[in-house]
């Protein structure tokens, strides 16, 4: 019968122990948590957990005003010049007389042409959307450098 008390009394021990501890732990680890009327009333905690880090919108970039045709060098400058001031895929310099002599002796007409439809890496008009009076401004200009 003193092993029944003992058992018991160790039994009673370890519940007390394990009650004490629960009743320590348990006020650290509760959260407050919103009841169904809280949540309904607005903004969700898990909502606001799982939104994405950024947000962005495409939208299409509207023109520039249109101020009428630009000049040679603007154009030269904005379009022309990524390749023809490095010579970026084979693009004559446009400071290598040489490279441009052949050229100029076709004419001011083949030139025009050559832009206008692309010649070898250079697509039509060199990849920009501008008028047959604008590229006959780039290629006086060019020629007048290159002269």
């Amino acid at each position: 019968m003193a092993e029944q008390n003992s058992s018991k009394s160790i039994m009673w021990k370890t519940i007390g122990v394990a009650v004490i501890l629960i009743a320590i732990i348990y006020p650290l680890t509760n959260r407050t948590y919103n009841s169904a009327a809280d949540a309904a009333k607005g903004t969700d905690e898990s909502d606001v957990r799982i939104q994405p880090i950024a947000k962005f919108e495409l939208a299409k970039a509207e023109a520039p005003a249109a101020s009428g045709p630009k000049d040679g060098a603007t154009i030269y400058n904005t379009v022309c010049g990524a390749c023809h001031n490095s010579g970026a895929a084979g693009a004559p310099k446009i400071d290598d007389k040489a490279a441009w002599a052949p050229r100029l002796a076709t004419g001011k007409d083949a030139l025009i042409k050559s832009v206008t439809n692309g010649k070898g890496a250079m697509p039509p008009k060199g990849g920009a959307t501008i008028s047959d009076d604008e590229i006959k401004g780039v290629v006086e200009y060019v020629m007048g450098k290159v002269k």
